[in-house]
């Protein structure tokens, strides 16, 4: 008994101290609480404000000019009623020790009160046109070459809904501005050419960059249809060309599915289809890509070996978080989402000593084993390099495009446009009178 009186004893003192303290508590304005954001206010309404160029274009008007009283207008719209505010207009100088002139302001009130908050906008006169200039890779080293594969002479497979010679076109206008020299291959005998190391426009053959347009094939020129290079379905000639990506330190650009599943040209191969009924091929199989690895890495005998690097299945693949930052730094925008069935199994980093050098997409793992359904990969000897996007058709040459930009990493320098009269900073004060 004597307990129980005991314990509500103390609820009594405890509820009434409760009582108490808040009686003589001081609670806060709702102000002081949630106070507004005035500088984010602020922003906010220029960006209205020039949401159809208005602001820039009445920034650059005579401050008699009836624009200005339109201006406010919207500007006092755009506003609570309890703000008062005063935007003023700037003239951008670009010389001298005094940075911004102050041309015009208007306002609604004589003062913004004991706070208040700022924030800046800059804007440019119509008549100023912006470029960038990309660098060329190539610029600060070697090389600087772009090879796309164009070869008249030649078909492509798992490219459905394009030709080679199309996707060559747009891979041209996307990529040449960033390189020395862009060169298109238009027949499988200037591919020989580039192969022994002649040049077919003056430019650099070593450290190059050779995209090939065509696919899961790969043109192949006339003087290597025949032995040794015909050996296993022309696994051999896979095998030589990874020699020479090795040889003169290219990056070997595969866009699209298996890389080096098929050989072709059409006048050499003209009765050979590939079970598909696209004459001018014949099939290597998976022993094409194990072939090319064994070139790559310098194995001083070709052996055959059709081990599959591919799952089983489909898989989604992601791209990597290095690869869709660039795509906001290059202005070039593949789906973030795509489906792979000719992912490479990570394994050949070990097989081949191969280490990766970006991460196009994601890595995924399917039944315990890891596979890259999009990635750059090169030799331990510094020597040579694979890009190979292992997705399903249709081919999507942006990926191929961001990739290699995303690897290089050519700089854009873009143009400034703070030379006199081009620009004008407005800056808008806002502050808040009465009410809580």
């Amino acid at each position: 008994m004597m307990r129980t009186i005991e314990v509500f004893l103390v609820i009594i003192i405890i509820t009434a101290a409760f009582i108490i303290s808040s009686f003589f508590a001081v609670l806060p304005q709702p102000r002081q609480v949630s106070p507004l954001n005035l500088r984010r206010l602020a922003l906010t309404t220029l960006q209205t404000l020039d949401g159809d160029y208005d602001l820039s274009g009445t920034a650059f008007k005579s401050p008699n000019d009836l624009a200005w009283g339109n201006l406010q207008i919207a500007l006092s719209a755009c506003l609570p009623p309890n703000i008062v505010y005063n935007l003023t207009v700037y003239e951008v100088l670009s010389a001298g020790t005094q940075l911004y002139l102050p041309l015009h302001s208007i306002s609604n009130a004589e003062s913004l009160g004991v706070s208040s908050d700022a924030s800046s906008y800059l804007v440019a006169s119509s008549n100023v046109t912006f470029h960038v200039t990309p660098e060329k890779i190539g610029e600060r080293g070697s090389g600087g070459t772009l090879y796309i594969l164009n070869c008249s002479d030649a078909n492509g497979w798992w490219i459905t809904g394009y030709t080679a010679q199309s996707l060559a076109a747009d891979l041209y206008n996307l990529l040449s501005p960033y390189f020395k020299a862009t060169t298109m291959v238009q027949t499988t005998a200037q591919l020989r050419k580039i192969l022994n190391n002649n040049t077919l426009q003056g430019e650099a053959v070593q450290n190059a960059v050779v995209i090939n347009t065509f696919g899961e094939a790969v043109p192949i020129p006339t003087i290597y249809c025949k032995t040794p290079y015909s050996i296993d379905n022309y696994a051999y000639y896979c095998y030589f060309l990874g020699q020479r990506v090795r040889l003169y330190n290219w990056t070997w650009a595969s866009i699209v599915g298996y890389p080096f599943y098929y050989v072709s040209n059409k006048q050499n191969f003209s009765s050979y289809q590939n079970r598909y009924g696209i004459y001018g091929m014949i099939q290597v199989g998976q022993a094409g890509i194990n072939a090319f690895l064994q070139g790559l890495d310098n194995r001083a005998q070709y052996t055959y070996d059709n081990t599959k690097l591919i799952p089983d299945t489909g898989v989604t693949a992601t791209l990597s978080q290095q690869v869709s930052y660039d795509c906001n730094y290059y202005g070039i925008y593949p789906s973030p989402y795509q489906t792979s069935t000719r992912a490479l199994k990570d394994s050949i980093r070990d097989d081949y000593h191969l280490t990766i050098g970006l991460k196009i997409f994601d890595s995924i793992t399917v039944s315990g084993t890891t596979y890259n359904p999009g990635a750059l990969y090169n030799h331990n000897s510094k020597s040579g390099s694979l890009l190979a996007l292992g997705l399903t058709r249709t081919p999507d040459i942006r990926l191929t495009a961001i990739g290699l930009l995303s690897y290089y990493k050519p700089r854009l320098y873009r143009s400034e446009y703070t030379a006199t009269g081009t620009s004008r900073l407005v800056v808008l004060q806002l502050g808040q009178m009465g009410g809580i």
